[in-house]
C-alpha cells in the first residue's frame, strides 16, 4: 500500500476516488442537517462501531480496515509510524476505543475535522502551536488621501479568519498559516491581495473602485461605458438572475427593471407571460407592443434560454437607445449576452441544482354540500322559483355530510348505516341515476383535481476554459416541472445545450461561433383547456358523485373522467440557433464586424380526444361520450439575419473622443405550417391518424379538417451612429436608421428613423471640485428619437387576398364537396408604418464613493398612425371597411432607481436596491367613435377607465330599501331591474334626475355613471434586500403594484348571475351573501341569518351586479417574490475535495402576498383565466434547495 503526500500530510489509498464519494455523502448530510464539516467534533467517531481482529499487523493496514467499515479518512504526517505492528481484537467497539488502544501508549493524538481523522504527535502539536503564535500581522489601511479607512475587512484567504480595522485604520491579525494570502477590502474601494509577512507592519492604501463608472454596458451593435450613456438603458447582472431558482428568465426579470412590466395570466406550465416596456404601447389593429428580445444579437424567446447561461441583460427603453434597431424595436429592446470562456489558461467546471416543492398560492374551494344546496335553493326562491333540492334530498345530503368516509362513493353513519353518494335507477337497466338530480355527495372538486404539493427539479452543468488564443464555454441544462393536476398528468421538461467558441485567429482577426439548442416537451390532459377551472366550479357541484361504489370514476359534466381518460394534448418545441461572427481590426481602433445568424423554431403538436366509458352498477363499461378524434400539427419558423458594420474610435488631445459606426442589416423570416384532424379512433390506446376511420358516432363520413400555409417577410436596413465626448463631461450621440420592409407597398416601404441624445456630467465641472469626495458622477441627459412599427399579426394588410378552401356543407358537385373562394375585402394602399416618437429626460448619480447610486427619468412617448378601422360606411357597401393609419395615443411616465451598498464594522456587507415606475396613457386621435360611446376609445380620455355606478350601500331591511327608492321619485332603479328588497344594492343618483340610469352611455350623457377606477397598473415597484457575512448570504426580493382597479363582475365574484343556475359557481368565497329571516335556508334551519353580508342576496339576475364602487377590486399588492438563504463552505475545507467553491441554499418563491382583492383572486392574474375572469390555473408558491459547485 502506497501513501500519497498531500501538503505535509499523507492520505491512505486512492484519495481521488474516495474524496469524490465522500464529498457526495458530505453534501447530502449538509442538506439534511445543515451541519458543516468545520463544526464536527470527536463525538462523531465515538458513535461509529467497527469489528477489528488483527494480530501483529501494521498500523496502516488496520487504519485501512477502519476506513472500509466507516466513512472516515485518516490523515497524518510523516512523523506517524504506520509500519509499527499492532494487535487489535475488538468486536462492536467504537473507533475511539480502537484508536485509544492503538495510539495512547505511543503519544499519538487524533482529532476529527469533518469526516477526516487527523493523527498527530504531541510534539508536532506543540510545534504547531508555537509556530502559530508567531504568525501575527499588523498594519494600517488608508485611502488615497491618507485618511484611515474604518471598518475595512482584513481576511485570510480561504478561511473565515478575519478582522476589521479600528477607528484609526489599524489592525492586528493572527494567521493560521505562514504562507497565507491576505485580502483587504472595503465597499467602494478595489480589493487588494498580498502575501502575509508576519512581524512586518503593513501600510496599505486602497484605491477607489470606479467599477460603477467604468462598467461596460451592452447596447445596440456594441458596448459603451455606463458613465457615457445618454439613452435610457437598465442593466440586470447575472448574479441577480442566477441565484433565483425559477422556471424561466421572464420570471427572474419581474420587478427588477423600472418600466418593464411582466404579467402572468395564470400558473399553468405552458403560460407565456406578456412583456411590455413603459406602459401601454399600441392599440393598433393586430399590432405588437412587445419589446424585441435579442440573444447574442439573434431574436429569441426569454422562456427558452437557460438563466445560468446569461452574462448580462440590457433593457433599452427610449428611442435613442433603441433606434439603431429601427422598425424591429419600436417599444424597446431586451439584449441578452451569454457567457463566454475564460482566457486565463484554466478550466472551470460548474454544477448546480435545485429541487423544488410547489403548492398553489391561492386555491379556491367548494362550499360543503349542505351550504351549496342551501345557496342554490336560496337563489331559486329569491327569484320566485321553487327549490331545486327537495326537503327529502336535503335530508339525505345532511345525513351523508355528517357521516364518516367508508369506501368509494359511500359513507357510514354513527349507527352503522351505509349511505351511497348515488343510487341506481331501479328500473332494471343497471345504470346510475343522474348526479345533478339525485347525487348527495360531499366533495371539494378543487381537492379532487389539484395536488397539495408538486415536485420539480433542475440541473445545470457548464465548463469553460482556454487562453488568449482560444477559449470556450459549454453548458447543459435539464429541468422537469410537474404540474398541479392530480387526475391525469401535466408536466414540462426542458433541455438546453449551449456552446460558444472564441478564437483570436491572427492579431487582426477574431472569430466567434456559438450555438444553442432548446427543447421543451409539454403534456396535459386534453380536458385541460382554458375552461377547466371554470368548469370545475360551474359543473363540479359538491353533491355530484366523484366515484361510484365500485371505485370507478363517475361520469357527469364534471371534468374528472375527461381528465383521467379523455385523451392527451402534447407538444414538442425545438429551437436551434447558430451564430458566426468575424471581427476584423486591420489597424488600431478601426474594427469591422460581420455576423451571420440562423435560427429555427419547430412546434410538433399532437392531441386526441377519446371515447369515455362510465360503468354501470355491475361494473360493466357503458359508453357515455362516443366522440373521438386525433390531431397532428406541425409549424416551422426559419429566421436568417446578416449584419455588417464598421466602427472607428479616436481620442484627440486626451479629451476629445470620437466614435463613428456605419452598417447594414438584412432579415428574412419564413413560416410554414400544416395540420390534420380526423375523427373515429379505432382503439383508445392507439391515437394515430392512420388508426382512425373518418366516421362519426352515427357512422357517417366526416371530412378531415386539413389546413396549411406558408408566409415570408424580409427587412433591410442601413444604420449609423456618432458619439462624441469631451473629457467625459459633455456627451453627444446621434443615431440614424433607414429601414425597408416587404410588408408595405413600394411607395411606403422605406422610412428613416433618427435620434439624438446629449449628456452633461456635472461632477466633472470645476465648480463641483469641493464635492469631489462625495459626488462621483452626476449626469443629466436628454434624448429624442423616432421609430417605426411594422410588427403586425396580418403581415400584408395592403394587399387584397382571397380565402380558398373546400365547402364543409352537405352540397355536393359530382359527388364531392366543391372548392370555395371568397372575394377579398377592401384594403388601403396608403397603409404605412406606425410611428413612435419618444422624448426622455434623465438624471443619473453615483455618490459617496459609489455606495449610493440612482437615476430618475421622465418620458413622453407618442404612438402615431396606429392601424385601425376607418369609420363605418353604409351596409350597402357589402364588405367591411379597410384599416388605415388613423389612431394616436400618448404615454407619459417616470422611473426611479435607488441603490445603496456598504459594509459594517463587523464585516457584514449589505445592499438595498429599489425601483419605482409609473405611466399613464391617453388617446389623442380615434375617428371610429364619432358618438363618444364611453365603452370605446375617446380622444382625450385615459386608457383603462372603468365606468360604473356609485353604491350607496346594501339594503339591510325592506324599509331601508323603500326609503332609498323614495328619494328616486321619477323611476327609482327600474332601469336596472325590479322587485327591489332587503339584500339588494342601492345606487346613487349622481345627476339628481330622480332615477338611476346610464343615460345614452355617451360622453356628456352618462346618467349616473362616472369613472370609478382605472385598470392600468400604477406605481410598479421592486425592492431587493441582500446581505452577506462570513460565508452566509441572505436575499429578500419584493415586487408589486401600488395602485390598480379591476372590475370582475361575473360568477366568481357573485356566484349567481343572469346566466342562470347552470352557470352558477358555488365556491366558498361567495358564501358570505345576504340572508334574513325570510330567506329559505334560514327559515328551514340550514343557515343562520347574515344581514351584514358582503354580497347581495343571490339572484339569477344582473340587477345587483352592475359595475359599481362597492365591488370594485383594489388590485394593488406587494409580494415576497423570493427569499433565499445560502452558505458558502470555507475554501479550506472544499479545497481538500478539489473544489474551489461550494454553496448550498434554501429558497422560497411567492411566499407572502398582501392585497386588497377578494380572496378567490390572485392580484397578478386578474385579467387572465376564462374570459378574463381572473380565475384560472393557480400560481405556485415554491420551496427549494440546492447546491452550486465550482471545480
Amino acid at each position: 500500500m502506497k501513501n500519497i503526500p498531500l501538503l505535509d500530510f499523507h492520505v491512505q489509498r486512492n484519495p481521488g476516488i474516495k474524496h469524490l464519494f465522500r464529498f457526495a455523502r458530505t453534501s447530502a448530510v449538509c442538506f439534511c442537517f445543515g451541519t458543516f464539516a468545520v463544526m464536527s467534533e470527536n463525538i462523531c467517531a465515538q458513535n461509529a462501531k467497527v469489528n477489528i481482529n488483527r494480530k501483529e499487523t501494521p498500523v496502516e493496514v488496520i487504519l485501512s480496515e477502519i476506513e472500509k467499515q466507516t466513512d472516515y479518512l485518516f490523515v497524518y504526517n510523516k512523523d506517524i509510524n504506520v509500519d509499527r505492528l499492532c494487535t487489535v481484537n475488538m468486536q462492536g467497539k467504537t473507533v475511539a476505543d480502537i484508536l485509544t488502544q492503538m495510539f495512547g501508549p505511543v503519544g499519538v493524538t487524533w482529532k476529527m475535522e469533518g469526516n477526516n481523522i487527523v493523527l498527530t504527535t504531541k510534539d508536532a502539536q506543540q510545534q504547531k502551536g508555537n509556530k502559530q503564535q508567531k504568525q501575527t500581522i499588523s498594519g494600517k489601511v488608508v485611502d488615497n488621501t491618507g485618511l484611515p479607512i474604518i471598518g475595512a475587512s482584513i481576511l485570510e484567504e480561504g478561511t473565515n479568519n478575519g478582522i476589521i480595522t479600528d477607528i484609526d485604520g489599524n489592525f492586528k491579525l493572527t494567521l493560521s498559516s505562514p504562507d497565507a494570502t491576505i485580502s483587504i477590502s472595503y465597499i467602494g474601494y478595489i480589493t487588494q491581495k498580498l502575501k502575509a509577512e508576519p512581524g512586518k507592519p503593513l501600510n496599505i492604501t486602497l484605491k477607489e473602485d470606479n467599477q460603477v463608472l467604468d462598467e461596460v454596458v451592452v447596447v445596440g451593435f456594441g458596448t459603451q461605458k455606463k458613465v457615457n450613456l445618454t439613452g435610457s438603458v437598465s442593466v440586470v447582472t447575472a448574479e441577480e438572475i442566477q441565484q433565483r431558482p425559477v422556471t424561466n428568465l421572464t420570471q427572474a426579470l419581474q420587478g427588477t427593471v423600472p418600466g418593464l412590466r411582466i404579467t402572468q395570466t395564470d400558473g399553468s406550465l405552458e403560460d407565456s407571460p406578456s412583456i411590455n416596456v413603459r406602459g401601454t404601447t399600441t392599440i393598433g389593429q393586430g399590432s405588437s407592443g412587445s419589446p424585441l428580445v435579442l440573444i447574442d444579437g439573434v431574436e429569441g424567446d426569454l422562456n427558452s434560454i437557460n438563466p445560468q447561461d446569461v452574462a448580462s441583460i440590457s433593457v433599452l427603453k427610449d428611442a435613442a437607445a433603441s433606434s439603431i434597431y429601427g422598425s424591429r424595436a419600436p417599444f424597446g429592446v431586451i439584449l441578452i449576452t451569454t457567457k463566454s470562456g475564460n482566457d486565463e489558461g484554466k478550466i472551470t467546471v460548474n454544477y448546480n441544482n435545485s429541487f423544488r416543492f410547489g403548492t398553489a398560492i391561492n386555491m379556491n374551494h367548494s362550499m360543503n354540500s349542505v351550504d351549496f344546496a342551501s345557496w342554490i335553493n336560496d337563489t331559486n326562491t329569491n327569484g320566485g322559483a321553487g327549490v331545486y333540492f327537495t326537503p327529502e334530498r336535503m335530508d339525505q345530503i345532511v345525513a351523508y355530510h355528517n357521516a364518516k368516509p367508508y369506501g368509494p362513493g359511500s359513507r357510514i353513519t354513527a349507527n352503522g348505516e351505509i349511505l351511497y353518494s348515488i343510487s341506481d335507477r331501479g328500473d332494471g337497466s343497471g345504470l346510475w341515476q343522474d348526479g345533478y338530480a339525485y347525487g348527495i355527495n360531499d366533495e371539494d372538486y378543487f381537492d379532487l383535481v389539484f395536488k397539495d404539493w408538486t415536485f420539480s427539479q433542475e440541473h445545470n452543468f457548464s465548463i469553460n476554459g482556454g487562453n488568449k488564443k482560444l477559449n470556450y464555454y459549454a453548458s447543459a441544462n435539464y429541468m422537469h416541472q410537474n404540474g398541479m393536476i392530480k387526475i391525469g398528468e401535466d408536466g414540462l421538461t426542458r433541455y438546453n445545450v449551449m456552446l460558444k467558441v472564441n478564437s483570436q485567429v491572427t492579431d487582426w482577426l477574431h472569430f466567434t461561433y456559438s450555438t444553442r439548442f432548446n427543447r421543451q416537451d409539454y403534456k396535459r390532459p386534453a380536458e385541460m383547456t382554458s375552461m377547466l377551472y371554470h368548469n370545475i366550479v360551474r359543473q363540479g357541484w359538491p353533491v355530484l358523485p366523484s366515484y361510484d361504489r365500485n371505485g370507478y370514476l363517475y361520469y357527469s359534466p364534471s371534468p374528472l373522467l375527461g381528465l383521467a381518460e379523455g385523451g392527451e394534448d402534447r407538444w414538442q418545441n425545438d429551437r436551434v440557433s447558430h451564430q458566426v461572427n468575424f471581427t476584423i481590426e486591420p489597424i488600431k481602433n478601426w474594427v469591422t464586424h460581420i455576423d451571420f445568424n440562423y435560427s429555427t423554431y419547430i412546434n410538433d403538436r399532437h392531441w386526441d380526444t377519446k371515447e369515455l366509458y362510465n360503468h354501470d352498477v355491475n361494473g360493466n363499461p357503458v359508453v357515455v361520450d362516443d366522440t373521438s378524434e386525433v390531431h397532428e400539427g406541425y409549424y416551422k419558423d426559419s429566421y436568417y439575419n446578416f449584419s455588417a458594420y464598421t466602427e472607428y474610435t479616436h481620442l484627440f488631445n486626451d479629451v476629445h473622443n470620437f466614435h463613428i459606426m456605419a452598417g447594414f442589416q438584412a432579415e428574412n423570416q419564413k413560416q410554414r405550417q400544416y395540420g390534420l384532424t380526423r375523427v373515429g379512433l379505432l382503439f383508445n390506446d392507439k391515437s394515430q391518424i392512420d388508426m382512425t376511420t373518418g366516421l362519426g358516432p352515427d357512422g357517417s363520413e366526416v371530412t378531415p379538417d386539413v389546413y396549411g400555409s406558408e408566409n415570408e417577410w424580409a427587412t433591410a436596413g442601413f444604420f449609423g451612429r456618432v458619439n462624441y465626448t469631451f473629457n467625459d463631461k459633455y456627451l453627444l450621440e446621434g443615431n440614424i436608421r433607414a429601414d425597408g420592409t416587404s410588408r408595405f407597398r413600394s411607395d411606403n416601404r422605406w422610412k428613416v428613423f433618427p435620434s439624438v441624445s446629449v449628456g452633461w456630467n456635472l461632477a466633472r465641472e470645476a465648480f463641483f471640485e469641493p464635492l469631489a469626495d462625495k459626488v462621483d458622477m452626476l449626469k443629466l441627459r436628454v434624448s429624442f428619437g423616432t421609430l417605426g412599427n411594422q410588427n403586425t399579426t396580418n403581415w400584408y394588410q395592403t394587399y387584397q387576398t382571397m380565402s380558398v378552401g373546400a365547402s364543409n356543407g352537405s352540397w355536393l358537385m359530382n359527388g364531392r364537396q366543391p372548392n370555395t373562394a371568397y372575394a377579398p375585402g377592401l384594403v388601403s394602399e396608403d397603409l404605412t408604418w406606425e410611428t413612435i416618437q419618444t422624448t426622455n429626460i434623465g438624471l443619473d448619480w453615483s455618490l459617496l464613493n459609489n455606495r449610493l447610486t440612482g437615476s430618475f427619468e421622465y418620458y413622453i412617448r407618442d404612438t402615431k398612425d396606429m392601424v385601425g378601422y376607418a369609420p363605418e360606411l353604409p351596409n350597402i357597401l357589402g364588405t367591411s371597411v379597410p384599416v388605415t393609419n388613423n389612431t394616436d395615443l400618448r404615454t407619459k411616465g417616470w422611473e426611479l432607481t435607488l441603490g445603496w451598498r456598504d459594509q459594517l464594522n463587523n464585516g457584514l456587507s449589505y445592499g438595498v436596491a429599489f425601483n419605482l415606475s409609473d405611466a399613464r396613457t391617453k388617446i389623442t386621435r380615434y375617428p371610429n367613435n364619432p358618438s363618444n360611446d364611453i365603452w370605446s376609445y375617446i380622444p382625450g380620455r385615459e386608457i383603462g377607465e372603468i365606468w360604473g355606478y356609485t353604491t350607496v350601500g346594501l339594503a339591510r331591511t325592506d324599509e331601508e330599501m323603500q326609503q332609498h327608492l323614495a328619494t328616486l321619485p321619477n323611476g327609482g332603479q327600474d332601469a336596472l331591474g325590479s322587485d327591489w328588497r332587503a339584500g339588494d344594492i342601492m345606487y346613487a343618483d349622481l345627476n339628481g334626475d330622480g332615477y338611476i340610469s346610464s343615460g345614452s352611455e355617451r360622453l356628456g350623457d352618462t346618467g349616473d355613471l362616472s369613472v370609478i377606477g382605472n385598470t392600468t397598473p400604477r406605481f410598479l415597484f421592486g425592492l431587493d434586500l441582500n446581505a452577506s457575512w462570513k460565508g452566509f448570504d441572505l436575499r429578500a426580493f419584493f415586487q408589486g403594484v401600488m395602485k390598480r382597479d379591476i372590475w370582475n363582475g361575473g360568477v366568481f365574484t357573485f356566484g349567481a348571475t343572469g346566466g342562470g343556475m347552470w352557470q352558477a359557481t358555488g365556491i366558498e368565497a361567495v358564501s358570505d351573501y345576504f340572508r334574513n329571516e325570510n330567506t329559505w335556508s334560514v327559515q328551514e334551519g340550514y343557515m343562520d341569518a347574515n344581514t351584514d353580508a358582503y354580497l347581495p342576496r343571490p339572484l339569477y339576475s344582473n340587477k345587483n351586479l352592475q359595475t359599481q364602487t362597492r365591488y370594485l377590486q383594489n388590485a394593488a399588492y406587494i409580494r415576497l417574490k423570493n427569499l433565499q438563504i445560502g452558505y458558502t463552505i470555507p475554501a479550506t475545507i472544499t479545497q481538500r475535495w478539489g473544489i474551489s467553491n461550494l454553496r448550498i441554499f434554501f429558497s422560497g418563491e411567492n411566499l407572502w402576498t398582501a392585497s386588497g382583492v377578494d380572496k378567490q383572486y390572485d392580484p397578478e392574474t386578474l385579467t387572465g383565466g376564462y374570459e378574463g375572469e381572473g380565475i384560472g390555473y393557480p400560481l405556485q408558491k415554491t420551496l427549494s434547495f440546492g447546491l452550486n459547485i465550482t471545480l
